[in-house]
């Protein structure tokens, strides 16, 4: 089962939706690495989860993506892709996971994550 694990808060002035979120809300907003802000929504004593805020990309400029960690990112692209949605950025290799970006068949963004 896909569960999802963090959100993604896409701009094109992430400092300014990073200051918003960390002043409205109490975020802990971490200092950028590749355009891109961890995000600490609040403590483990209580439901939710983290996510990120960051510069969006030409084929998201604004808007949140879920992301969902799977076990195979490959079967879940492959099964995605069989079930009507569309592969918006390939599987990207970072230091400890894969990542994906898809659109569902109604249009709504998500990103697939593989831990390594």
């Amino acid at each position: 089962m896909g569960r999802v694990i963090g959100f993604e808060l896409n701009s094109q002035d992430p400092e300014k939706a990073a200051k918003f979120y960390s002043s409205v809300f109490g975020w802990e907003i971490s200092a950028p690495n590749w355009d891109y802000r961890e995000v600490t929504t609040g403590g483990e004593e209580k439901p939710g989860m983290n996510g990120g805020i960051g510069k969006g990309p030409n084929d998201y400029p604004y808007g949140t993506r879920i992301q969902i960690e799977v076990d195979s990112i490959d079967d879940a692209i492959a099964n995605a892709k069989e079930n009507g949605a569309m592969i918006v950025r390939e599987k990207m290799e970072f230091d400890d996971f894969y990542l994906a970006y898809l659109v569902d068949p109604v249009g709504l963004g998500f990103g697939l994550i593989q831990n390594k």
